[in-house]
C-alpha cells in the first residue's frame, strides 16, 4: 500500500504554503528581473530571496537521503514534494536547493567524494552558495550508450590529462557554477564497463573552455546547456571519484535517483498545465458557449486527469520499491516512469496549448517553455528508446530458457 507518512504529509503542507505565499507571487518578478538582465545566464535577486526564505522555513535539501545533510526523507516521502516544485519549474526546485544536476552531484560527492571534495564543493552546494555541472554527453558519439564516451583521461606522472569535447553540460552557464564532474576513459583497453572514470574538475581550470550555450527549442535556459572543450587539462590523482574504472558504476548510481526526480517534477508540470487548461476553457467563449462545455475539450480534461493519476501512481510505486529494495532492484520501474512521465506531460501541455489558442505558443503563458523543457526529458538521462530496450530485455529474460 502506497501510504505517505505523517512526516511526508507535513512537508507537503509546508511546501504548498511556501509555494502559495512566496513562489507563485515571485513568478512575475522573476520574469521582470530576467528580462532586465544583460544575460540570460544570470541569478536574479528574487531567487536568492526565495532561497533565504526556504532555508528559514527548513524547506531545504529535501531530496537528500542522508539526515546529516537534509531531513532524510524517503523517496516515497520526497516524491510529492518534487511534484509540487514541478508546478514552477524555473523557480521552485532551485529555491529549495533541489534542482538538477546539483542534486545528483551532491549525492555523488556525498558517497564518493573525498573529505577535500566535501569541504570544497559539497558544503557550498548544500548551502546553495555554488552550482555544479555534470559533463558526460559528447557531440561526436551516441551518448545514450555511456560506454561510448571518447574523452581521453591519460595517466601521467603528475595526474590525469584530459582531452575531449562535451556538450549539454547543464548548469555550466550558471553564474555560480564552480565545478564539473567529468566522465571519460582512463583505460580504453579495459573491459567495456571498466574503461571509464569520473574526475572532479574546477570549471576555471587551465585548458577548460566553455564554448557556447546550446539553446533548447530556441530557449536559452538560465542554467544553460554548455559545450565545453578540454585541452590538456591536468587533474591531480586525488580528484578521481572512487577509483579508476568506476565511472560507469557511478553514472548508474547517480542517474537512478535523478530520473525519478525528473519524473516527479514532470507530473507537477502536467498538473499546472491541466489547471491552466481548465481555467482557460472556463473563461473563453466560442460561438456562444464556453469552451469547457465542448465535448472534445471535456475529453481532453478527462484524459489528462486519468493520465496524470496513472503516471503518479507508477512513480510512487517506483519510489516505494526504491525505498524497500534499492535502486538496482527498482531499475525496471525507474525505466518505466522515465518513459511514461515526460510523454504524459507533453500530451497534457499540448492540449493546454491548444485550448489557449495563439496565446499558448507565446511567452505570455508558461506552456510553450514547459513543453520545450518536457520534450528534452525524453532525451535527458537516457532517451526513451534506451529505457524501452532495458524494459523489453528484462521482460524477454523471464521467458528465455
Amino acid at each position: 500500500m502506497l501510504e505517505i507518512s505523517e512526516r511526508g504529509r507535513e512537508y507537503q503542507q509546508r511546501l504548498n504554503a511556501f509555494m502559495d505565499e512566496f513562489v507563485y507571487p515571485a513568478e512575475p518578478v522573476y520574469a521582470e528581473q530576467m528580462a532586465a538582465a544583460a544575460s540570460p545566464h544570470t541569478q536574479p535577486q528574487i531567487l536568492e530571496d526565495l532561497k533565504a526564505e526556504a532555508k528559514r522555513q527548513g524547506l531545504w535539501n529535501l531530496f537528500h537521503p542522508h539526515p546529516e545533510w537534509g531531513p532524510g526523507l524517503t523517496n516515497l516521502e520526497y516524491a510529492p514534494l518534487a511534484e509540487i516544485t514541478g508546478r514552477s519549474l524555473e523557480i521552485a526546485p532551485e529555491a529549495i536547493n533541489c534542482n538538477a544536476p546539483d542534486t545528483g552531484n551532491m549525492e555523488v560527492f556525498t558517497v564518493f567524494g573525498t573529505d577535500e571534495h566535501k569541504e570544497k564543493y559539497l558544503g557550498p552546494l548544500l548551502e546553495g552558495e555554488i552550482a555544479s555541472a555534470f559533463a558526460m554527453t559528447e557531440p561526436a558519439v551516441a551518448s545514450s550508450d555511456a560506454t561510448n564516451v571518447e574523452m581521453s583521461m591519460e595517466r601521467t606522472d603528475d595526474g590525469f590529462v584530459l582531452n575531449g569535447r562535451k556538450w549539454f553540460a547543464s548548469n555550466a552557464m550558471h553564474p555560480n557554477c564552480r565545478v564539473l564532474i567529468v566522465m571519460g576513459k582512463t583505460d580504453p583497453t579495459a573491459e567495456v564497463h571498466r574503461q571509464q572514470s569520473m574526475l572532479v574538475v574546477p570549471i576555471d581550470a587551465a585548458g577548460v573552455t566553455v564554448v557556447r550555450n546550446l539553446p533548447v527549442y530556441g530557449y536559452a535556459d538560465r542554467e544553460g546547456h554548455a559545450e565545453i572543450i578540454f585541452e590538456n587539462v591536468l587533474v591531480p590523482f586525488k580528484d578521481i571519484l572512487k577509483g579508476e574504472g568506476e565511472g560507469f558504476a557511478i553514472s548508474q548510481a547517480r542517474l537512478g535517483p535523478g530520473r525519478i526526480h525528473h519524473c516527479m517534477r514532470a507530473i507537477g508540470a502536467a498538473e499546472r498545465a491541466l489547471e491552466l487548461m481548465v481555467k482557460r476553457a472556463e473563461s473563453r467563449v466560442t460561438f456562444g458557449e464556453k469552451l469547457s462545455n465542448r465535448a472534445n475539450i471535456q475529453d481532453w480534461i478527462a484524459e489528462s486527469r486519468i493520465e496524470i493519476d496513472q503516471a503518479r501512481l507508477l512513480t510512487l510505486h517506483a519510489a516505494d520499491k526504491m525505498d524497500k529494495y534499492g535502486n538496482k532492484v527498482a531499475k525496471n520501474e525507474i525505466a518505466e516512469i522515465k518513459v511514461v512521465a515526460p510523454t504524459m506531460a507533453l500530451k497534457v501541455i499540448d492540449r493546454a496549448v491548444q485550448v489557449h489558442g495563439g496565446g499558448g505558443v507565446t511567452e505570455d503563458f508558461p506552456l510553450a517553455r514547459m513543453w520545450a523543457h518536457m520534450r528534452t526529458l525524453r532525451l535527458a538521462d537516457g532517451p526513451d528508446e534506451v529505457h524501452k530496450r532495458s524494459i523489453a530485455r528484462n521482460e524477454i529474460r523471464k521467458y528465455r530458457g
